[in-house]
C-alpha cells in the first residue's frame, strides 16, 4: 500500500503485525472479550497507531527525500517496540485458532486449520487490493501519486491525503496479519522486526508493487527456508532466518525487478 502510494518502504510495517496480535491477546486474555469483538477492536487500535504515525512523523516532513522518510519509519519501529515492551513485557503469547487447534491430516502431513485461514484471508485481501487499485478512482489516485505527484496535483489529487490513507490501510492489513498468524507462532514485542524484514524480502522477490508477486514471493521464500533447514546438516537449522536475506541478494543480482515485477523506465 505505502510503496504504491509513495514509492518508499515502510520499515515499521512489521510492528503493526505485532500490535495486531498483542492487542488481540490482551483483549481476549486480560479483558475476556469474545473473538468477534476483539478482532475488529485490535484492527482499530493498530490502525489508529498507523494514522498517528503518519500525522505526527510523516506528514510534517512535507517534501523530504525518500531516504529521510525511510529513516523515520525505522525510528518509529524502535519507538513502537519500546512502548510494547513496557505494556506487554518480554513474554511470548499465543492465541487459539479460529476453528480450533486439532491438526488435519493431508497426504501424511499434519496441518493446523489456522494455516488454511492464513492462506484464504491472504488471498482474499490481495484480491481485494488488486480490485481497489484497478477498479476504483481512489486506488488509481494512489498509483498516480506514486508515479508522478506533481501531475497528480494538477488533476486535483491531494498526494498528502493519499499518503495518509495508505498508512491507515496498511496498518489495518498488518493488524489482520498479526491476528491470524499468532495462533501458529508465539508473538512478542520484538517479533515485528523479523516479520517486517522477511516481508520486505518476499515483496522484492515477487516484485515490489505487485500483489500477486507478494503472494508468490512469500510462498517461494517460505518453501526455500523450510527446504534449506530440512536438507541442512545437523546443527545448521538455526540459520533459517539467513535464507531470506540470501534469497534477497540473489534476486537483486539476477533479477532486480523480482519474479513478477517489470523493470521501469524513467525519463530525465
Amino acid at each position: 500500500m505505502i510503496y504504491n502510494a509513495t514509492g518508499i518502504i515502510n520499515f515499521a510495517q512489521g510492528e503493526f503485525v505485532m500490535l495486531g496480535g498483542m492487542t488481540m491477546v490482551s483483549l481476549m486474555g486480560a479483558l475476556k472479550l469474545p473473538m468477534w469483538i476483539s478482532f475488529p477492536l485490535s484492527i482499530a487500535c493498530a490502525t489508529a497507531v498507523g494514522a498517528l504515525l503518519e500525522r505526527g512523523a510523516i506528514h510534517p516532513l512535507k517534501n523530504a527525500p525518500p531516504i529521510t522518510i525511510i529513516i523515520v519509519t525505522i525510528g518509529a519501529s524502535i519507538l513502537i517496540r519500546g512502548v510494547a515492551i513496557l505494556i506487554w513485557g518480554e513474554d511470548a503469547h499465543r492465541l487459539p485458532g479460529l476453528t480450533g487447534d486439532r491438526p488435519i491430516k493431508i497426504l501424511g502431513a499434519s496441518i493446523l486449520p489456522q494455516s488454511f485461514w492464513v492462506i484464504g484471508i491472504g488471498v482474499l485481501l490481495m484480491g481485494a487490493l488488486h480490485l481497489f487499485y484497478r477498479r476504483t478512482t481512489f486506488g488509481k489516485a494512489m498509483l498516480a501519486c506514486s508515479a508522478d505527484p506533481e501531475a497528480a496535483m494538477l488533476v486535483g489529487i491531494n498526494p498528502r491525503r493519499m499518503v495518509f490513507w495508505s498508512f491507515v490501510i496498511s496498518s489495518a492489513l498488518g493488524a489482520i496479519a498479526g491476528i491470524i498468524i499468532t495462533p501458529l507462532i508465539f508473538t512478542h514485542y520484538n517479533i515485528g522486526v523479523m516479520i517486517g524484514l522477511k516481508g520486505f524480502c518476499a515483496a522484492v522477490l515477487g516484485g515490489l508493487g505487485s500483489f500477486l508477486g507478494a503472494i508468490v514471493g512469500g510462498l517461494t521464500l517460505g518453501v526455500i527456508e523450510k527446504l534449506a533447514v530440512g536438507l541442512a546438516p545437523m546443527g545448521y537449522s538455526g540459520y533459517e532466518n539467513a535464507i531470506a536475506f540470501i534469497a534477497l541478494l540473489i534476486i537483486l543480482f539476477l533479477r532486480p525487478s523480482g519474479l513478477l515485477g517489470r523493470g521501469g523506465i524513467e525519463k530525465a
